[in-house]
């Protein structure tokens, strides 16, 4: 018989030596070598760099690499943009890259923003990493900075990224889910692999589903060098800081948006910058000696860790602005090649074993996803300065080369192109002494997995906590396995007591009296899993005010939207003067009607509708307003949709002001008039500055709990 008890028939007697269940058997390589270690990558030493010789990592990443076509394997769904970076202080001290040294040139930038599981299809409020990649045009070459909206990582190591990534895309049985995180492999994976236990957090957090690609925060993720003209090393993280502040939507609010507008977060970045709103970040950089590298109580190599902004402030030193959509999506979005080994000279790697297999993979995915060698010639790819080598040939090469030599050294030519000395501005890679054995291992300070974790928990306000805790109440309650669901409550628990138990309850679960051992499933065959278990401690550091979103930028209001309810015979005055102010704000503001066209205001004025309930939703805007007038008022209080907005947009905690005349549509809804946080009632021109404020606060989030809203 056949899997499933089905009749065995003649199509599937041939298909029998295709076919591969997972029956015990051992781990081989694609050529049938038995493997050892599938989990550390070959490096020079515990914490050196990984070795080009690691035929088990090739192969791996390499067979990765290739599994999906035309689209990213990851970030496949994604969002562009032109703009430029301006230095406000020169870094020469510490690096002597020019575009951190010149402070009177604008380097041209190419910023694409991307979700990371979902296909090209999929919908941007998913809950997911947000990809942040900058390709800087610098006189010296390109510089890419290849990060995500999340400082840290899911694992250590590269030779574990095919894992993760099979582990989170859709299960290859059924297909199922799309862009989602909520199944049983992902957990699975996870829930073995506690090295995952501080991105878990952050991933579960409301940095996963951000209101604004605008409003998100961007980091490099690993530990870069800098190196000045002595020759000098430090190491340093970069940073984005969104001007507008880090902000989110809810939850339950993104599950429907991806229903109302897929497209929301494309969709907004691109009316922003045509709108002359132009999205505004802030380079920062940590800086670190190399003399402290190892001051720390976790190791800087780590990708999974982040330095606290308490122990090494962000030093903001440069200004990017997004001021120009792209004119062809594909030709430059789409076409786009990041890769972690852009680096010009003053940058440079440290030894982290996540960077060092990604400047393997990020060539080798480029080579069959835009077709071979040549994809730095596809125009959103060149530099800005001129190229000269000797390579030739190749799918799509786009330069004619002249003359008779493609080698070097030659005398048939000049010997062009020559070397550049480095004091001409030659890159060369920083000196660093190695002397170590070649070795599958991780150094012991890479096994601490849960004190950042318990950190970035403990930094968040209680809304934060909350929204952490229905993520992963959530996500595990798609969990079908049991078992998977119980081995996670046992990482939780080394995280936070009482998230476990709050999790457990809504899952309906005990948290186990002692996690699963071996904790950590990241080890050789032969290794002894007691030394792998990961050391359970807590970071010195209570807390950290940077980690919360609470504390971002609350005090503007520039491009929210703001949504206007009204019909015929609404006051005009007092709408437009609402507006009017609004708008002085940089708030944007769209009136909602029973119909399109235009209404009649009460004085007899025409007043243009933006959207009709028909195709309006709260969820697509930041705060609502309902001005008065007797027919108006009377119309919006008997459409069952305005009453839906209004209810929905109080569920989601958003600031609601309504005129003193309109107070018979709130009476309408489920929160009434009675005095509320964030709901502000009153004369138009009163109100405007409380309703700004509120705005500003962008949720209301302490009423969140109480809420009794069914909408």
């Amino acid at each position: 018989m056949a899997k499933g008890n089905q009749p065995e028939n003649e199509k599937t007697k041939k298909l029998k030596p295709h076919l591969a269940d997972a029956t015990g058997e051992q781990m081989t390589t694609d050529h049938g070598v038995r493997i050892n270690d599938d989990q550390n990558s070959l490096k020079a030493g515990e914490r050196g760099a990984t070795l080009l010789e690691d035929f088990i990592l090739r192969e791996k990443i390499t067979h990765f690499d290739h599994e999906r076509i035309p689209e990213r394997i990851v970030h496949a769904r994604g969002s562009g943009a032109h703009g430029v970076f301006k230095l406000y202080k020169s870094l020469g001290d510490v690096t002597k890259a020019n575009f951190l040294n010149d402070t009177e040139t604008e380097t041209p930038v190419f910023v694409r923003f991307s979700t990371v599981a979902g296909s090209r299809g999929s919908t941007d409020l998913a809950r997911d990493v947000r990809g942040f990649a900058v390709k800087f045009y610098t006189q010296e070459g390109n510089f890419d900075l290849v990060g995500n909206n999340m400082p840290v990582f899911f694992i250590q190591d590269a030779m574990k990224f095919p894992d993760l990534v099979h582990a989170v895309k859709p299960e290859p049985d059924n297909e199922m889910p799309q862009a989602a995180s909520a199944h049983d492999t992902f957990w699975d994976f996870i829930s073995l692999m506690p090295e995952s236990a501080h991105m878990i957090m952050w991933a579960m957090s409301d940095r996963a589903i951000p209101r604004s690609l605008r409003m998100m925060e961007g980091f490099g993720v690993h530990t870069f060098r800098f190196i000045n003209e002595k020759g000098e090393g430090c190491f340093v993280k970069f940073h984005w800081k969104p001007l507008l502040g880090v902000h989110s939507v809810a939850w339950d609010e993104a599950q429907n948006i991806s229903g109302k507008d897929p497209d929301f977060h494309r969709r907004d970045l691109w009316e922003a910058i045509e709108s002359g709103a132009f999205p505004e970040w802030e380079l920062g950089v940590q800086i670190v000696p190399e003399a402290d590298e190892f001051k720390f109580e976790f190791d800087l190599l780590d990708p999974t860790k982040l330095i606290p902004e308490e122990l090494v402030p962000v030093q903001r030193v440069g200004k990017m602005t997004l001021n120009r959509n792209p004119d062809n999506f594909f030709a430059e979005t789409e076409q786009v090649a990041f890769h972690v080994g852009h680096i010009v000279p003053g940058i440079d790697f440290s030894n982290d074993p996540l960077m060092q297999g990604r400047l393997f993979s990020y060539t080798d995915t480029q080579l069959i996803r835009l077709g071979g060698p040549n994809f730095h010639e596809i125009p959103i790819n060149r530099p800005v300065v001129p190229v000269h080598n000797n390579q030739r040939d190749g799918y799509m090469r786009q330069t004619i080369n002249r003359g008779k030599t493609s080698y070097g050294p030659n005398s048939l030519g000049h010997n062009d192109p020559q070397q550049v000395k480095a004091a001409d501005g030659g890159f060369t890679s920083y000196q660093e002494r190695i002397d170590a054995k070649k070795v599958r291992a991780r150094s012991k300070s890479f096994f601490d997995h849960f004190s950042q974790a318990n950190l970035f928990f403990n930094s968040q306000s209680q809304p934060e906590k909350n929204h952490i805790t229905d993520a992963l109440s959530f996500e595990l309650g798609k969990v079908k396995t049991v078992a998977i669901r119980e081995r996670m409550l046992g990482i939780l628990k080394l995280i936070d007591q009482k998230l476990a138990g709050d999790v457990a309850f809504a899952l309906g679960l005990k948290v186990p009296e002692k996690p699963e051992r071996p904790i950590n499933h990241s080890i050789p065959a032969d290794g002894k899993p007691e030394d792998y278990d990961s050391l359970i401690v807590k970071s010195s550091l209570k807390s950290s005010s940077a980690l919360s979103m609470a504390n971002t930028i609350k005090d503007t209001i520039k491009t929210r939207k703001i949504a206007f309810l009204a019909a015929d015979g609404v006051n005009g005055a007092t709408l437009n003067a609402v507006k009017k102010a609004l708008t002085a704000e940089g708030a944007v503001v769209e009136v909602i009607a029973p119909k399109l066209g235009e209404l009649t205001a009460a004085d007899g004025t025409k007043i243009p509708v933006d959207q009709s309930f028909l195709t309006a939703a709260s969820v697509l805007y930041d705060a609502v307003y309902v001005p008065g007038g007797d027919k108006s008022v009377a119309a919006i209080a008997a459409e069952a949709n305005a009453v839906h907005f209004l209810n929905e947009a109080f569920k989601h905690c958003k600031a609601i002001a309504a005129d003193q005349d309109a107070k018979a549509v709130l009476d309408a809804t489920y929160f009434g008039s009675a005095k509320q946080p964030g709901l502000v009632i009153g004369d138009a021109k009163k109100l405007i500055d409380e309703f700004i404020v509120a705005i500003a606060q962008h949720r209301v989030w302490e009423r969140e709990k109480p809420r009794q809203v069914p909408a």
